[in-house]
């Protein structure tokens, strides 16, 4: 195919590289998984339990009853040992999980990309020392497991980088056999994908609640018993508490998530698919790709990437994220690229939105992104969508 119309202004489009999204779920295994936490939630709860809920420092608890109930459906449901609800969503449990574990000043093994945000608040809050490595190159990360010079490692589940394609289960087994320890950042990808990271053997996985359709705030830390123990025993302040009330909220939206991410998955894949059949007009490519949560990137024919957003909010759609798949996001975003992606390809700002579905169908989707695209102009100017990139083989990915 020929290269989409350059613009004198902007220069030419970037290519958007080949992307390797993480394995969704299913919507027939998704019910089932549905199916499992209520299970769940049935041994560790008696029917009016899920009604009332206490507050405060109980005795012998340390927290209110009923957010360690809470806690003992969420280690049972990932088969952990243990598991720890905490205040501050998915950065609180990444902050109490690295901060039990690690020491001030100690190496952290983690994989060379820009790292989120918060993230990287945290680690120059808690001193240690990060040591990047590639994971996607399964030899550099095998000698620097081999250095005998880390304890623990940092692994993000979700991609960091559009081009990232190791297996997080693989690089978490790498992990084990050297004897390293890890703590997996599930955000995005907890009951997205197959396995979270402490079902794939992590010592921990650490996720926003408040992204699955939770409160506002609320984050849980699951794994070993030693490590979420001390992350207990550090949050002993009654104010700290995630209060019984919290915990009912999160798990009872927790419970329809499984069904609701398979189908939003699926949407996502369907309007992949028809925006690669070329059926708006304005789209140069399209990926489906994990940034942060899993998306549609589509680079346009013109460089209005910025001005996308608002176009499509007049249609409905929500130009701006409240917490990637929380309770208050219905409507599709349109949105720009994450930071950290954007730290890494600049040159995309102008070029590449990101949309994700919410609760919409594919057919909302490419109608508000038609209608956007047709009041900014940029419905035309180039060739049918080059979909699949110079180095792809199949759908876009």
């Amino acid at each position: 195919m020929t290269s989409a119309p350059q613009d004198a202004a902007a220069g030419a489009p970037p290519r958007l590289p080949r992307t390797h999204p993480l394995a969704t779920v299913p919507l027939e295994d998704a019910v089932a998984r549905q199916h499992r936490l209520l299970e769940c939630v049935a041994r560790h709860f008696e029917g009016e339990q899920l009604f009332a809920a206490d507050a405060g420092v109980v005795p012998g608890h340390g927290r209110p009853r009923t957010t360690a109930r809470a806690e003992a459906v969420l280690a049972d449901f990932f088969g952990a040992e243990d598991a720890a609800l905490v205040q501050g969503a998915g950065t609180g449990a990444i902050r109490a999980a690295l901060g039990a574990a690690l020491r001030p000043g100690e190496p952290l093994l983690i994989h060379r990309a820009p790292v989120y945000r918060t993230t990287a608040v945290t680690l120059r809050g808690l001193g240690v020392q990060p040591a990047e490595v590639d994971f996607n190159d399964r030899t550099e990360l095998a000698d620097a497991l081999g250095s005998g010079s880390f304890r623990y490692a940092y692994v993000q589940h979700s991609r960091q980088r559009l081009a990232d394609a190791y297996d997080p289960g693989e690089v978490l087994a790498a992990c084990r056999a050297a004897g390293v320890r890890t703590v997996v950042d599930d955000n995005y990808a907890v009951l997205r994908v197959p396995a979270s990271g402490v079902e794939l053997g992590a010592d921990a996985s650490c996720f926003s609640l408040f992204k699955l359709h939770g409160p506002e705030g609320v984050g849980a830390v699951v794994g070993t018993g030693e490590l979420v123990g001390r992350v207990r025993a550090d949050n002993y302040s009654g104010g700290g508490q995630v209060q019984g009330h919290q915990a009912l909220d999160a798990l009872r939206a927790l419970t329809h998530v499984p069904v609701m991410w398979s189908l939003q998955s699926r949407e996502g894949a369907e309007a992949a698919e028809r925006l690669a059949a070329g059926e708006v007009p304005g789209v140069a490519e399209v990926r489906l790709a994990n940034v942060q949560d899993r998306c549609l990137l589509v680079r346009l024919h013109r460089p209005v990437a910025r001005e996308l957003p608002a176009a499509a909010a007049r249609y409905g759609a929500a130009p701006y994220p409240v917490g990637a798949n929380s309770r208050y996001e219905v409507a599709p975003l349109f949105y720009r690229l994450s930071s950290s992606s954007l730290d890494d390809s600049p040159a995309l700002a102008d070029w590449t939105v990101r949309i994700n579905p919410m609760r919409a169908g594919a057919g909302l989707v490419l109608d508000i992104l038609r209608r956007a695209l047709r009041d900014l102009g940029a419905d035309s100017g180039g060739p049918e969508p080059d979909t699949y990139g110079p180095d792809a083989d199949g759908p876009p990915t």
